[in-house]
């Protein structure tokens, strides 16, 4: 965080730099006002920037196994342009060297790890172990450490969902 900071005040300072230089050229005919203006819009394009860039820079950090399932854009009041531009807030990954297949009468099961990353103050992953049919499609979660299933959660996804083509595509 302590770098975002500092590079927002660089960010800052270089445009304010440039605004610097355009009333100079100008033959100081442009009004002094421009300096900070331009420096609070240096600051500003460099948050905007910093925050659609989020979501690219985390799965670049990805291992290479990792397949993104679902992405959740987002609208803020106090970030106007998002109405108009959502930016994403949270996405969802599965890792395939995490798969944990086993055969049975029923079909195919799959045990896996979804892991979750929310853009906040400060970034947070929150992880999960779910099991899938993927005959039936069914997932339910997995609970602590002996992985009880939790069948009272049990629900069935569409075949369309990035999530069964990323765990079943081998079925």
């Amino acid at each position: 965080m302590i770098w975002h900071l500092i590079a927002a005040v660089f960010a800052g300072l270089g445009a304010a730099g440039v605004g610097l230089i355009l009333r100079m050229a100008s033959g100081k005919r442009l009004p002094r006002w421009i300096v900070p203006v331009c420096g609070g819009l240096g600051m500003l394009g460099y948050q905007i920037y910093n925050e659609y860039a989020w979501f690219d820079h985390k799965q670049q950090q990805l291992p290479e196994t990792a397949e993104v399932v679902s992405v959740e854009e987002g609208h803020m009041f106090w970030r106007p342009w998002t109405f108009a531009f959502p930016m994403t807030t949270a996405f969802t990954i599965v890792d395939q060297d995490g798969l944990a297949v086993r055969r049975t009468d029923e079909g195919r099961l799959v045990e896996f790890i979804l892991y979750r990353f929310e853009k906040e103050y400060v970034d947070q992953v929150s992880h999960q172990a779910w099991l899938m049919n993927c005959a039936t499609r069914e997932i339910l979660p997995l609970e602590g450490e002996t992985r009880t299933p939790r069948t009272d959660e049990m629900r069935r996804i569409d075949e369309s969902a990035p999530l069964y083509r990323a765990i079943c595509k081998e079925a």
